[in-house]
């Protein structure tokens, strides 16, 4: 095809895992990756991971959100494309715009589709014009005392719980639960105060709270022809905070009701001119009904799992839509099989309140393997964990053919996996992949707060874990030093 724009590089705007992750898509596609880095990161895995890597300054963080110095290594090192990853700037506008000032493409939906999507009140528009239920939401609210009144006006018309969301909000942040008229005062100026350190807009509207609602998702893939297609849904109702912390697929719901919202997905898209790779977020209530919650434009953190069950590599499709090529699936070729469970193991005590284990070595780390075991994560032995970026060390994701399969392998594999030196959220996941609730596949929003049980494990560190410390140890002395 006459638009096809063959990439012989692409620059990689982001850090860590996913970083690696595009990195090894793209050197697959027989396109040269380029990674950036903080000085802080200069020894760390995505800058060895890539062909080559471009420092962007002292930072931290602030850099790999510069997007004028994105644009710039990306020309230094005569990049044809940007990819974003996923986080903040994967769902900026501006990053998309100065791409394409720049003559650079970005690896992603085109930009007016990011900026009108972005907005949770335009997105939930669009929703309800392509025929979705969507919650009852209140609009954006007024500043000050207007604002205090409205949202007391909904919550009259339509009582408690209510939901208080940033209208630039992603990733689960900006979101508050009020259970009361009292709750609601005292949420509102720290949702504004969140949504404007989080996203640099302070503007708030209301949603009417289910109770302990699922929250499944469907990942899409759209090209510049027209053809959509849906890989299935992922189910993320585990959650804190509306954080996400096991993601699983297919959506652990009736096959029927799946299908509908696969449906409903691929319409919204549509709808919208979406391109690219996305995912439509939905809630589904106790008597099956879905409503459309949010749509982001980005790859997901969890793309993995869909990516085990279908065995389709979702970040080359993107990299390919972009250069101009048609998709190479139809929606027959997507076949769902089995079950996919992912996991983030962080360097974070579950105990006090997931804090990070700052500036802790990861003295020994020994990673599961076998069948259905897959690692995306940048650690390694002698990685610290960094006090100015995120606790992330590995995605763990496990495949097997039923539910049971999968259950058990990924207790197999945690018991296995050996990290010694930060505290982990192993021992957390290994209470969850016990747990009756989470092995009857049933669970909601709601699940972790029903299960304080969850967080009562004792830290005992293994044999195996002791005698790779020992080893460890010796190898760095030289010596045994127990046996002076």
């Amino acid at each position: 095809m006459k638009n096809i724009k063959q990439f012989k590089k692409i620059l990689i705007a982001n850090r860590g895992e996913i970083a690696i992750r595009i990195c090894r898509a793209a050197i697959e596609e027989g396109i040269q990756a380029v990674a950036v880095y903080e000085t802080f990161d200069e020894e760390t895995r995505h800058v060895h991971t890539a062909n080559e890597a471009v420092w962007i300054g002292s930072g931290p963080r602030k850099d790999y959100l510069d997007i004028d110095r994105i644009i710039w290594a990306a020309k230094k090192s005569d990049c044809q494309a940007v990819h974003p990853g996923y986080g903040f700037l994967a769902e900026n506008p501006e990053l998309a715009r100065a791409c394409e000032k720049a003559g650079l493409i970005f690896i992603g939906p085109p930009v007016q589709v990011i900026q009108d999507l972005g907005d949770k009140t335009i997105a939930r528009r669009l929703a309800e014009e392509a025929g979705l239920k969507i919650i009852h939401g209140s609009g954006i609210l007024p500043k000050g005392q207007d604002g205090i009144d409205s949202a007391f006006n909904f919550t009259k018309k339509y009582g408690y719980p209510v939901m208080l969301k940033a209208v630039a909000g992603g990733g689960g942040r900006g979101i508050r639960r009020a259970n009361s008229d009292d709750e609601l005062l005292e949420q509102l100026p720290l949702a504004e105060k969140e949504s404007v350190a989080s996203f640099g807009d302070g503007r708030l509207y209301l949603e009417k709270g289910l109770i302990r609602p699922r929250h499944v998702e469907v990942q899409i893939l759209a090209d510049n022809y027209g053809k959509i297609v849906h890989m299935g849904a992922r189910n993320c109702s585990i959650q804190r905070r509306h954080q996400k912390l096991v993601e699983i697929a297919p959506g652990m719901i009736r096959p029927e009701l799946e299908k509908n919202i696969c449906e409903a997905a691929v319409g919204y898209a549509r709808h919208t001119g979406y391109t690219n790779a996305g995912t439509i977020e939905f809630l589904v209530d106790h008597d099956d009904q879905f409503y459309f919650l949010e749509i982001n434009t980005r790859l997901q953190v969890e793309h993995t799992v869909t990516e085990a069950i279908t065995g389709i590599d979702i970040v080359r499709r993107q990299i390919r839509i972009t250069q101009g090529m048609p998709l190479d699936i139809s929606q027959n070729d997507v076949l769902c099989r089995g079950f996919a469970i992912e996991v983030r193991i962080n360097a974070e005590d579950p105990k006090q309140n997931f804090a990070p284990e700052i500036d802790k070595v990861v003295s020994v780390y020994q990673s599961p393997g076998g069948p259905g075991i897959r690692l995306d994560g940048m650690v390694y032995q002698g990685y610290k964990i960094p006090a100015v970026y995120d606790s992330l060390l590995v995605k763990l994701t496990v495949y097997g053919f039923t539910w049971s399969d999968t259950t058990s392998r990924l207790e197999r594999a945690l018991k296995n996996f050996v990290i010694v030196g930060p505290k982990t959220t192993i021992p957390f996941y290994i209470k969850i992949v016990q747990e009756k609730e989470f092995l009857s596949g049933q669970f909601d929003t709601e699940y972790i707060e029903r299960h304080p049980e969850l967080f009562d494990y004792r830290s005992l560190e293994r044999e195996e874990a002791k005698i790779a410390k020992l080893l460890a140890l010796i190898h760095h002395k030289k010596y045994n030093p127990f046996t002076e």
